[in-house]
């Protein structure tokens, strides 16, 4: 099967016509039209319905770009390592981290790591976990932060953070001046709750009904930082990890401890067979030191 037939497969499939994706490969349509029978016939499976001029994806085609979508993200590995051999190892590191971290902590320590570093390049990927994991699985990037528990292979995970999520109040709540609250306090608050994909989204409704008590959602965004901003805007309560809590901290509302305890666990990802590279361990160690920092502000 050549790469080719694969190319044009993955082009229709993202523009949603045939058309476009000629326009994209820099190939006449007739052409592209061309490579997708060829994929069909070498597959022996129909990939699209023709249907006055349009090409409708087969369910054989959903499950395919899955496959495919997995071997681009190696030729993207590949051609990062070609770029790391002709830059020299020290010349680039490429990080991919969940945006609890990096949206504000992890570029902190990028800061302090450039003052070293001035002429290493680094690359900082924010994305979802799920990602994080597919980006060091295959070999992408030098080092990931993820949400645990994880769930690919291919890296090797150590516990990089275990602080619990704070829930954030406004300022003027009647529970700001509190050290801890648990959902007895919270009985009919309006709550700002998180994306439910995460361990948060799933272990708080369960501890308020534990407790008996209803959960009161009245807003729901998938990050924290999102959820911090809508408590500072005085419109709920929320829980919020700790990294965005305290880098974002301000007078606007307050951090207390919740019990039961909701777990933040971050797993530091270290891909099998990535190339060792100086300055992402020295990376490492500046990110080291500047959650050590932050976490010394973890309310008591």
């Amino acid at each position: 099967m050549k790469l080719l037939y694969l190319a044009a497969f993955r082009a229709v499939m993202l523009t949603g016509t045939v058309s476009a994706a000629a326009e994209v490969l820099g190939r006449s349509q007739p052409a592209v039209s061309r490579l997708l029978d060829k994929l069909e016939a070498e597959l022996g499976a129909k990939l699209f319905e023709r249907r006055r001029g349009r090409v409708v994806p087969t369910a054989t085609a959903q499950l395919l770009l899955d496959e495919v979508e997995r071997a681009y993200v190696s030729l993207d590995s590949l051609k990062t390592f070609a770029s790391r051999v002709a830059e020299g190892e020290s010349g680039r590191v490429s990080v991919a981290v969940l945006p609890a971290l990096g949206l504000s902590f992890v570029p902190a320590a990028v800061a302090a790591f450039a003052r070293d570093w001035p002429r290493t390049r680094v690359l900082l990927n924010v994305q979802l976990s799920a990602q994080v994991e597919e980006w060091a699985a295959a070999q992408q990037v030098d080092f990931g932060f993820a949400e645990m528990p994880v769930k690919r292979s291919g890296f090797r995970t150590e516990i990089f953070s275990d602080h619990p999520y704070l829930l954030a109040v406004p300022r003027g709540h009647p529970l700001a001046g509190r050290g801890q609250v648990g959902p007895s306090d919270l009985r009919g608050e309006p709550f700002i709750v998180g994306s439910s994909f995460t361990a948060m989204g799933q272990l708080l409704p369960q501890a308020f009904r534990t407790s008996g008590v209803p959960l009161e959602v009245r807003f729901e965004a998938p990050l924290s930082m999102a959820v911090y901003e809508l408590v500072k805007q005085g419109v709920g309560i929320g829980l919020v990890d700790p990294y965005t809590a305290l880098t974002q901290a301000d007078e606007r509302a307050r951090l207390l401890r919740f019990a039961p305890t909701i777990p933040f666990n971050v797993a530091l990802l270290r891909p099998d067979a990535r190339p060792a590279n100086s300055a992402a361990e020295a990376l490492l160690e500046r990110v080291a030191s500047e959650r050590d920092r932050l976490m010394a502000r973890f309310p008591g």
